[in-house]
């Protein structure tokens, strides 16, 4: 089995953090790591230099944002399995991507997914837990939608149902994956555990303009698929979803915590 780990990057050197994570996995299993870079300054390029060797595919060009950056990864991507990992954020433990594969280990599962906590820039404080819960369809009508950097799926699928949609710059991942799970009705697993770790802020929550842009993203989603009225309560409910995972109480991560911090090499790079 191999799988494709694509991590898109532009001025953000916590890529480091995040491909030290990668490398770090025990799996039996052949990482493919492809890293596309949108033209970043020396300071980020620097920290990717520590990792080149162990990239199958490095990019560094400009590119039309996020998801054009990610369909860019696509392209490149031979592996069985895909997934995608944020430059600022990083696997949960060491076994992350060992239990995603076991999940691919049944021939039948197409997509899995599992559970995200979102930490603060001082770290050592998980300030959002984001339990996706096991799938069921009608969720999608409450705002339910797994955490995409822990959403895995098979390689046929993007080349049966599409890649990235660009006419959504911020909530493409969303139209995705309803496009794959509500739509395509494939089968899809859930990992109930704590996959991922993401830093708080990020593109989709950068602003009460961005976050209400997403939210209407989402909901144009709907309308461009003809279900203008079955999502009607999306707008709603998925802001509402967020502030739940607020409130929620993660159980104790003393290795997320430790896997969360800069990683001694880059650390003295930076120094």
């Amino acid at each position: 089995m191999r799988i494709s780990v694509i991590t898109v990057v532009l001025n953000d050197p916590r890529i480091g953090r995040a491909l030290h994570s990668l490398f770090s996995q025990e799996v039996e299993a052949d990482i493919e790591s492809i890293v596309i870079d949108g033209g970043s300054r020396p300071e980020t390029l620097q920290v990717i230099e520590l990792y080149r060797e162990r990239l199958a595919v490095f990019i560094s060009e400009p590119d039309r944002g996020l998801y054009d950056a990610m369909n860019k990864g696509l392209r490149y991507a031979t592996g069985d399995i895909i997934g995608f990992l944020n430059a600022d954020d990083q696997y949960a433990d060491r076994f992350a991507l060992r239990d995603i594969a076991a999940a691919f280990a049944d021939p039948t599962v197409e997509a899995c997914y599992g559970d995200a906590v979102f930490l603060t820039r001082r770290r050592g404080r998980i300030l959002r837990y984001w339990r996706a819960g096991h799938y069921r369809r009608w969720k999608y009508y409450l705002g339910w939608m797994p955490p995409h950097g822990t959403f895995f799926a098979r390689r046929h699928l993007y080349e049966r149902l599409g890649n990235f949609d660009l006419s959504y710059p911020i909530a493409a991942d969303y139209e995705l994956m309803f496009r794959f799970l509500f739509l395509g009705n494939i089968r899809v697993r859930y990992i109930p555990r704590i996959l991922l770790c993401m830093d708080a802020g990020g593109t989709s929550n950068a602003s009460l303009r961005a976050i209400f842009q997403g939210n209407r993203e989402c909901w144009q989603t709907w309308q461009r698929h003809g279900l203008t009225a079955h999502g009607l309560l999306v707008p709603i409910a998925k802001p509402l979803r967020r502030l739940g995972q607020f409130l929620r109480r993660p159980p104790s991560l003393p290795e997320v915590l430790s896997m969360a911090q800069p990683p001694p090499h880059l650390s003295a790079a930076r120094g």
